[in-house]
């Protein structure tokens, strides 16, 4: 066989694999806003930075957003991140290693902060004084019929 005339198999497989290997694959992304902004944020209890804030994550799961700003109560919440149609197996296969291109899959959640509210002083300590008295007269001894 000449050296012109050389099989086109090896260089075709060669090709497939290169563009295979350089196929695309998902990212994912959490982003977290609050109003106001500025909130330090907490995902899995791993700080994330102030709001808005983005975090990128490998698996889809129910996360614990926490939401800390001077002046407004602290937040907590369970946010379920839903896994996309092309994340469930078998398209998992085709999105993670196929594509020419890549995925980002993008998650937003907003949370709205509500300020905190101080008591008075003279409130808290009428309201000490109401339980107080409250749990004198449900220990004090009954008497006996």
């Amino acid at each position: 066989m000449s050296p012109s005339r050389l099989h086109p198999a090896p260089a075709i497989f060669l090709v497939a694999i290169l563009l295979l290997s350089t196929g695309g694959c998902v990212h994912r992304r959490l982003t977290i806003r609050s109003n106001p902004p500025a909130a330090k944020v907490f995902v899995d209890g791993q700080d994330a930075g102030l709001t808005p804030a983005t975090v990128d994550f490998t698996y889809y799961a129910t996360r614990e957003i926490r939401l800390v700003k001077p002046g407004y109560e602290t937040m907590t919440k369970l946010v379920p991140v839903r896994t996309p149609w092309y994340q469930v197996p078998p398209f998992d296969f085709f999105s993670d290693n196929l594509l020419p291109t890549q995925v980002t899959n993008r998650n937003e959640f907003t949370f709205q902060l509500v300020p905190q509210v101080v008591v008075p002083q003279s409130e808290l300590i009428e309201r000490a004084n109401t339980l107080r008295t409250e749990a004198r007269i449900e220990s004090a001894p009954r008497p006996s019929p």
